[in-house]
């Protein structure tokens, strides 16, 4: 009887534990289905997401330039950057009490954050051209080239019509507070700048694509600001094909001598489809031929995949900015809308020769993404940085003079040897050459100017070049350069102090402090 009854009971734990594995397959099938976007309903959030590894962050590795010789590299070429996002996390990273990544820091980013009083452009071109030469003041055998780009500001009564799609990241890992939530209250921002002409358009990805705004006029800010509020995480991230759609909205709504601009929200971390950093360079240099420009914005920490995002705006006729908080928003969505969302040059390359007969040896910091061949300069297939309404962009070169004892100065060559022009160029340093188009052009216009052979001490520049040069610093340092010989902190401080005039917004002050809380 006691053996009966034993059997009994295990034929029914059985059948129960087979009706819960049935149940539990059904369960999951409802669930698999109700994750999927569509273009009437927002991505439900998936109840089993768990953050990814705090330290899976990516960075691209970077070498830094080396000094050149002008006799055996007469010339130096690259693409201006406008992108600040390195500045932003690297704030993040030391607001946090954290080591920075020496590979999170680009130097050209830092220094561009950062606003400079250049004088606006005259005539027809869209950017003045500004220079100057002092003593550098990490190395002191060395001098300093500064090469300043004011991009002409234009009322946003005489911008043209935008045609905007935000394509937003709404994955399993934006379900954090400093992500999806503050996108939100990010998108916000940029919405209250729209225009009645302006339109809107939001694409959405996670395990797929798909729209939940149909192009909306900016005058319709509360139907625009309710679509973002519905939004919620949940899924992987089907990057790819969200960009594939964004674009093709893009060019079904193009609008001719427009501002026709995708604008991507995203941690960057994608991992369904083309995810690989060479996959989404293909990806988004032949969507680069529509004619639309990129905005890529990132959030987040711990999974925060900066490599991909660069690629993305280097490679698509874009800019890219991190957005660490509601102030950082407030500044590039807001006050800075018109320098982040209305192209004025594009493809703008720059390209120095410097005279032998001064210099011994030169060296570009920062841009080493940016760098170019000497021949794409004129080839107007390569592409290259744009320049927004009002933005500034800033460029500096460490020169050794000739005479000068360097370690840094490269080797003569033993059989090759390299004939200085005598021609009469006693008073000039270098010759600089810009080359850009119009936001819907495709063939460049050339501008050549000349910089004189004479340099100022540095307590005589400007108090742009003093900061310009104490970011950089604190740069390289933050890079572990094996290029400089002083890191004090307290004479990066004490640089940047003598910096500070045209910081009505405090962001100079803010640097001082940032240098101040690390060792």
């Amino acid at each position: 009887m006691k053996n009966t009854s034993f059997y009994l009971m295990a034929f029914l734990l059985v059948a129960l534990c087979s009706c819960k594995k049935q149940d539990a397959a059904s369960a999951d099938e409802v669930y698999n289905e109700a994750i999927q976007v569509n273009a009437s309903a927002p991505v439900q959030e998936e109840p089993n997401y768990e953050p990814s590894d705090p330290n899976t962050e990516s960075y691209a590795e970077v070498e830094e330039n080396p000094f050149e010789s002008p006799k055996k590299e007469p010339l130096s070429t690259f693409s201006i950057d406008v992108d600040n996002a390195s500045y932003t996390n690297i704030r993040r990273f030391i607001n946090d009490g954290q080591k920075v990544p020496k590979d999170a820091v680009r130097v050209e980013e830092m220094m561009n954050f950062f606003k400079y009083k250049y004088p606006q452009p005259e005539g027809e071109s869209p950017f003045s051209i500004n220079t100057e030469y002092s003593d550098c003041p990490w190395n002191k055998n060395s001098r300093l080239l500064k090469i300043g780009l004011q991009g002409k500001n234009i009322p946003m009564t005489n911008l043209p019509a935008s045609n905007l799609v935000f394509l937003i990241d709404v994955s399993g890992s934006m379900d954090e507070a400093n992500k999806l939530p503050l996108l939100k209250e990010s998108m916000k921002i940029l919405v209250k700048e729209l225009r009645p002409k302006d339109k809107v358009s939001i694409v959405v990805y996670a395990g797929s694509a798909g729209v939940v705004l149909e192009p909306t006029s900016g005058d319709d800010k509360d139907e625009i600001m309710d679509a973002f509020d519905n939004l919620q995480a949940g899924g992987s991230t089907a990057g790819g094909e969200g960009i594939e759609l964004a674009y093709k909205l893009a060019q079904q709504n193009f609008i001719k001598e427009g501002n026709n601009r995708v604008v991507i929200a995203t941690d960057g971390d994608f991992n369904v489809g083309a995810s690989s950093d060479k996959d989404m360079e293909k990806l988004i240099e032949e969507k680069r031929k529509s004619g639309v420009f990129l905005t890529v914005l990132g959030f987040g920490m711990g999974n925060y995949k900066d490599s991909k995002m660069e690629v993305l705006a280097d490679k698509g006729n874009g800019n890219y900015s991190y957005i660490d908080n509601i102030q950082e928003a407030n500044r590039f969505l807001g006050k800075e809308f018109k320098g982040s969302m209305f192209a004025i040059a594009k493809d703008v390359k720059i390209q120095i020769e410097f005279n032998p007969k001064h210099v011994q040896a030169y060296r570009l910091i920062g841009y080493e993404n940016r760098k170019l061949k000497a021949e794409d300069f004129k080839n107007d297939a390569v592409d290259a940085g744009e320049l927004g309404s009002g933005h500034t962009v800033t460029a500096l070169y460490e020169v050794i003079p000739t005479g000068v004892n360097s370690d840094y100065v490269p080797s003569d060559l033993k059989y090759t040897k390299v004939k200085t022009d005598d021609s009469n160029y006693s008073d000039e340093l270098a010759t600089i050459k810009f080359r850009y188009k119009k936001p819907d052009g495709d063939k460049s216009i050339e501008i050549v100017k000349t910089i004189n052979d004479k340099n100022i001490s540095l307590d005589k520049t400007s108090s742009d070049f003093k900061f310009a040069g104490a970011v950089a610093w604190f740069g390289l340092k933050l890079r572990e350069s094996k290029y400089i010989s002083n890191t004090s902190n307290d004479e990066i401080k004490r640089l940047a102090k003598s910096g500070l005039a045209n910081d009505d917004e405090g962001y100079r002050a803010e640097f001082v402090r940032l240098v101040d809380a690390t060792n």
